[in-house]
């Protein structure tokens, strides 16, 4: 049993059926982070937690209580909207303490509360000005003071920083993850944007059309994606989809497939498991990230199975500390990570690099991964 418990949740509007067996678990002191498409239920789930929805079957315990039919402001669980939803008659100070007024909390003590949490955000120079003087970052401040301020059990962010521009989203997301590292506080996080969800979280729920398509540390989610909708969401270029054919013959395993000039290319892959041999002869789907294909000065030395192939290059993409280089493998036109000084230029044939050691392998007709 963890501190917030998500049991077998599902949500239905009439015969719309918005979320289907949701199970979360999240430890106390955990920052969990649903990430999807919009549409894809996990705001309706943030709300069902906060209790701003009612969950059709299913529980939710906080602490091993059960929260299902718990009023709102019974469930000490704090939460941060996308539209800061600050009253812009109340002064910054008013903002904060509002809450704690409506339940009675003596002025000496809220006094003392908002003092510490508008420390703790830097926000102690505005306190006397209203909502309307305060730009984007600091009404976001704001925000979460007043959410800091009732020492939840449990915080709710639903896309807390889609309305900042994208320097003070960064500077935000630094403010929000030192937050939790500094109070240790539980909490659920709502993004459509898997950059936040991949630098803020320490475990990420990815969603689609209702379901979690995969639970897991950024790392699992990123390293191993449990399908190919998880594959090509997280990550930035998304993850290379190549058609290759499994040849197995004993111990050696091989994943061909061809260049842009329709040459095969055989790819030996290192610890093939015993599902993946069983598709010898059969055309799987070889995922590889941008930064696992690369060329050969750039390839990691510490890999012992880096295969390299020639292929002709397609467009480069300077990024400051990058290159970004497209090619064709098997008919399918991936991105390679390279140095920012690569020579590497459109219609040039070079050498690229595929680090198998990181490379997964899905069926095309599931998109479930294949071990």
């Amino acid at each position: 049993m963890g501190f917030l418990d998500i049991d077998s949740a599902f949500k239905t509007y009439g015969s719309v059926e918005v979320l289907h067996n949701v199970n979360i678990s999240v430890g106390e002191g955990e920052f969990l982070v649903l990430v999807g498409p919009s549409g894809c239920g996990k705001s309706t789930l943030l709300n069902m937690i906060a209790g701003l929805e009612d969950i059709t079957s299913g529980e939710i315990r906080l602490k091993g209580n059960l929260m299902n039919g718990v009023h709102p402001s019974r469930r000490n669980i704090a939460m941060v909207f996308q539209s800061y939803a600050l009253y812009p008659n109340m002064t910054v100070a008013q903002n904060i303490t509002f809450g704690l007024e409506m339940h009675k909390v003596p002025k000496a003590e809220r006094e003392s509360a908002m003092q510490e949490v508008a420390e703790l955000l830097q926000i102690g120079g505005l306190l006397n000005r209203k909502p309307a003087q305060l730009s984007g970052g600091q009404r976001q401040r704001v925000a979460m003071g007043r959410a800091l301020v009732r020492k939840p059990e449990v915080f709710l962010f639903d896309e807390p920083l889609s309305n900042l521009d994208a320097k003070l989203r960064v500077d935000m997301r630094t403010e929000i993850k030192k937050l939790h590292q500094n109070l240790g506080t539980t909490i659920v996080y709502v993004t459509h944007d898997q950059i936040e969800a991949m630098t803020l979280s320490t475990r990420i729920a990815v969603m689609n059309e209702g379901h979690v398509q995969q639970l897991g540390t950024p790392k699992e989610i990123y390293d191993t994606p449990a399908n190919l909708f998880v594959a090509t969401f997280m990550g930035s270029p998304s993850m290379n989809l190549v058609p290759v054919t499994i040849s197995a013959n004993g111990e050696a395993v091989c994943a061909e497939t061809s260049n842009s000039f329709g040459e095969t290319v055989r790819l030996a892959v290192p610890e093939a498991g015993s599902d993946l041999r069983s598709m010898s002869g059969k055309t799987v789907t070889l995922g590889i990230r941008p930064e696992a294909l690369t060329d050969k000065d750039g390839a990691d030395h510490r890999s012992t199975h880096v295969e390299r192939c020639a292929s002709a290059v397609g467009v480069t993409e300077p990024a400051g500390s990058d290159t970004f280089v497209t090619t064709s493998f098997g008919e399918a036109e991936c991105v390679a990570r390279m140095r920012a000084d690569t020579d590497a230029s459109s219609g040039a044939v070079i050498e690229f690099a595929f680090n198998m050691e990181k490379a997964v392998f899905f069926d095309p007709k599931s998109g479930i991964r294949i071990d």
